[in-house]
C-alpha cells in the first residue's frame, strides 16, 4: 500500500498548455532576424537587451483576473465617422489579439486637457502629453473590471519637451496608455487612405497594449513588439507576434493559439490587409499540420 501511495504522488498532471506551447513552438522557423540597426533606428539611438520568456514569467506581469478581465479604449477629442469607424475596427482587432472583450468609452473632448500639456509646433499642429494623459486622466478613470486602458487621440503626441513625437506610450504596470493614428494618413481619412491607416493603427494599439501585460521591446525578431523610431520603422515590422513574445503572451492570457490564429487570418481578409492576412495564413497552415 505505501508503495502504491508513494507512486501515486510522484505522478504529474499534465500541463493543459503543453499542447499550445508545442503549436507556438512550430512557429520558431518564421522568426525573421533583426537586421543591424542603422542611424536613426530605433535600436542605434536605444540599448535594449529585449526579454525573453523567462524573464517575463518571473516579472509578475499584469495579468487578467476574475474582476479585472476588460480592455477599454477611451477616445479622446472630436471624431469624423471614418475615424468611429477606425476605432471600433481596432476594438475588434484587440479583442481577437488579446483574446479579451474590448470596450469602447462614450469620447472625452481634449479641450480638458490645460496648456501646460500641450504644444504647437512650428509647422502648426498642436501636440498632446502623453505623460499628462496617462496619470492625470487614464490613471485616475480606469473601470472597475478593466485590466488596462488606452487612450486614443487624432492629434499629435509628445512624451517630453525634448522628444519630437511618439505614436503612442504605456506603462509597463501602471495599466494605462495612449495612441494616435494621426501619422498614419496624409489629409483627411477616407476610402483611399483608411486600410493604410488601419494596419499601422492596430500595430500601434497592440503594441502599446502588449507593454501594459509587461512585455517589453522584443530584440528576438522582427515583431510587432519591435521599437519604432519612424513610420518606415513601423511599416516594416508586420502585424504579428514572434514566437517568443507569442509564448508570453499566451502563457499569461490563455487564449486558444490556433482558433486566434484563424480569427486573425479571418480579420485581415475582411479588411483587406493583403500582407499581413499572407503571414497569418503561413502561421493556420503550419499550426494544421
Amino acid at each position: 500500500m505505501l508503495i502504491l501511495m508513494l507512486s501515486g504522488c510522484s505522478e504529474k498532471k499534465a500541463d493543459p498548455r503543453t499542447k499550445d506551447f508545442a503549436l507556438i513552438k512550430k512557429l520558431v522557423p518564421y522568426d525573421v532576424t533583426m537586421d543591424a540597426p542603422m542611424q536613426g533606428d530605433w535600436l542605434f539611438e536605444h540599448e535594449e537587451h529585449g526579454q525573453n520568456f523567462e524573464q517575463y514569467r518571473k516579472s509578475a506581469p499584469v495579468s487578467p483576473s476574475a474582476m479585472q478581465k476588460y480592455i477599454y479604449l477611451q477616445p479622446i477629442g472630436t471624431f469624423a465617422a471614418d475615424e468611429d469607424n477606425l476605432i471600433r475596427y481596432t476594438a475588434e482587432y484587440l479583442e481577437i489579439f488579446f483574446h479579451l472583450k474590448t470596450i469602447v468609452l462614450p469620447t472625452i473632448r481634449d479641450s480638458t486637457i490645460p496648456a501646460t500639456a500641450r504644444r504647437t509646433r512650428e509647422e502648426g499642429y498642436e501636440q498632446l502629453l502623453t505623460s499628462y494623459i496617462l496619470d492625470h486622466m487614464l490613471a485616475k478613470a480606469i473601470p472597475e473590471d478593466a485590466i488596462v486602458i488606452m487612450g486614443i487621440t487624432q492629434k499629435d503626441l509628445y512624451p517630453a519637451e525634448a522628444w519630437n513625437f511618439v505614436f503612442g506610450q504605456a506603462r509597463l504596470k501602471k495599466r494605462v496608455g495612449v495612441s494616435s493614428f494621426i501619422r498614419f494618413h496624409e489629409g483627411a481619412l477616407n476610402d483611399s487612405n483608411f486600410g493604410l491607416c488601419l494596419e499601422r493603427f492596430i500595430k500601434t494599439s497592440s503594441h502599446e497594449i502588449g507593454h501594459m501585460f509587461s512585455c517589453q521591446h522584443c530584440t528576438h525578431a522582427v515583431c510587432v513588439m519591435n521599437g519604432s523610431n519612424s513610420l518606415y520603422e513601423t511599416d516594416e515590422r508586420p502585424n504579428r507576434l514572434c514566437s517568443e513574445c507569442l509564448k508570453k503572451l499566451y502563457w499569461n492570457l490563455g487564449f486558444d493559439v490556433k482558433n486566434r490564429s484563424l480569427a486573425l487570418q479571418t480579420y485581415f481578409k475582411n479588411h483587406n490587409l493583403t500582407e499581413d492576412y499572407h503571414l497569418i495564413t503561413r502561421d493556420v497552415g503550419e499550426l494544421e499540420d
